[in-house]
This record gives C-alpha cells, sequence and structure tokens, in this order.
C-alpha cells in the first residue's frame, strides 16, 4: 500500500513541476500563465494502473513475479521496475530492479500482459532490494 502512496507521490510530483514549467513558458520560451490542457489524450499510451500490481512472465508465459513499483527520473520517464519474485504464497519473496525497458506489455483478451525476457530463476538471483520507509525509497538489501 504504501508503495502506491509513494507512485502516486511521483507521479504528482512529475505532473506538478512539468504543469509549473509550462504556466511560465511556452513553446517559443515566452511566459503565458496559463496551464497546460490537455484537448486530446495520447493514442497507445501505456497506463500505470495496467503496470502496476500486474503480473510479469517469461516467454513460455509462467508467472514470475509481479510488479512493486516503478522508478521515475526527474523528467518524469519510467526508468526501472521493482519486481517482486517469490515462492507459493509469498514465501521467499524478494524484491528485484530491471531496467524498464525489458518489460514488454501486449494486450491479450483486452488486459495488459507484461512478460520479459528472464525466467523466474534469474529473477532470484538477482540483487534484492527493499523498502526504506523511513526515507521512502529504495535501497539495495533483500527484505
Amino acid at each position: 500500500m504504501l508503495e502506491s502512496y509513494v507512485l502516486a507521490g511521483a507521479l504528482i510530483a512529475t505532473l506538478s513541476g512539468a504543469a509549473l514549467a509550462e504556466q511560465t513558458m511556452n513553446r517559443t520560451g515566452a511566459a503565458t500563465g496559463r496551464s497546460a490542457f490537455l484537448t486530446t489524450l495520447p493514442q497507445n499510451a501505456l497506463l500505470v494502473s495496467n503496470i502496476h500490481e500486474q503480473n510479469v512472465y517469461d516467454p513460455q508465459e509462467n508467472k514470475i513475479g509481479e510488479v512493486k513499483d516503478l522508478m521515475l527520473d526527474r523528467s518524469g520517464k519510467v526508468t526501472a521496475a521493482i519486481i517482486s519474485v517469490g515462492d507459493f504464497l509469498g514465501i521467499g519473496e524478494k524484491d528485484v530492479a530491471i531496467a524498464f525497458d525489458e518489460i514488454k506489455a501486449i494486450e491479450r483478451n483486452y488486459k495488459t500482459w507484461l512478460t520479459m525476457n528472464a525466467n523466474k530463476d534469474e529473477l532470484k538471483n538477482a540483487a534484492g532490494f527493499r523498502f526504506d520507509k523511513n526515507k521512502g525509497l529504495w535501497t539495495v538489501g533483500a527484505k
């Protein structure tokens, strides 16, 4: 649940920063004072709600983990995903970080299907990360 708040906060901060920049500068650099409201939405955009807390599968369609969090750079680009990998009922669960561009999203039966070119053992052997609730960020170290 906390990771959801952190993700939401990061998205709000990113969007707020972009809106502030748009209020002070238009495309030519002149001050405008107007907000950047969209009149259309990007086509084929990938929604955070279709990624966050969704299963990730290997190329053979075996579930290998679940997206627990997304990391954005200061420009708002998603750069990494935290994937939770574990055994049955979360026993031996571990959170690992992967480059976001390693995840491929396709539509399957009207649902987003996430895959990556790795297997569960590779994820289990990757460096572990844990969420530091006091600092509000991910740190190196198994759960």
